[in-house]
């Protein structure tokens, strides 16, 4: 092969993006095309949700709708991928392979992003559990996901008092 394969990037419906991926895949099995479609790949992360107090880590897409191949563009790899079921084509101006660059693969492949989620926000009345401050409840007053932690105000011998507590030690107030 004189050319070098390359990374672009698929458009799919949404929710198709493993179908596609796997489709695709499939497709490269059986035609023996290895050489021309190297990788196919769905994009994700490991994400932290947390709620009641449970935290539990899940594989996130990070880019819905999207699947990224490593293929050389020939009318037979273009017609292939086109064709798949869920695919809408390619991104790039009108809907022309447009590769990726290195800047953009390397973001792309290179960060190990992790997320978290949590299922309060500012203002909501949370229960802290699990320390010292077990029962008392709080307002938050800020949420620092980066460091995975909640500041509270909570009333301590009626005074309001503010505290830091990690999220997982945090559970929403039922009304």
């Amino acid at each position: 092969m004189s050319e070098a394969a390359k990374w672009y990037v698929i458009h799919t419906y949404s929710g198709y993006e493993n179908k596609v991926a796997k489709d695709i895949e499939k497709t490269v099995e059986n035609r023996k095309l290895h050489e021309l479609i190297q990788e196919v790949r769905v994009p994700t992360e490991m994400a932290t949700e947390i709620a009641d107090g449970k935290s539990k880590e899940v594989e996130r897409k990070t880019y819905p709708g999207y699947v990224l191949i490593k293929m050389v563009v020939n009318d037979d790899t273009w017609y292939l991928v086109r064709n798949t079921r869920g695919c809408t084509g390619f991104v790039g101006p009108a809907s022309e392979p447009t590769p990726l660059s290195e800047a953009e693969v390397k973001q792309l492949f290179g960060v190990e992003v992790s997320s978290v989620s949590v299922n309060f926000k500012v203002g909501d009345s949370v229960q802290i559990s699990g320390n010292g401050m077990e029962g008392f409840v709080g307002v938050v007053q800020n949420i620092n996901l980066e460091d995975r932690k909640v500041d509270l105000l909570v009333s301590m011998f009626g005074r309001e008092t503010p505290t830091t507590v990690p999220i997982d030690q945090i559970r929403v107030v039922e009304d």
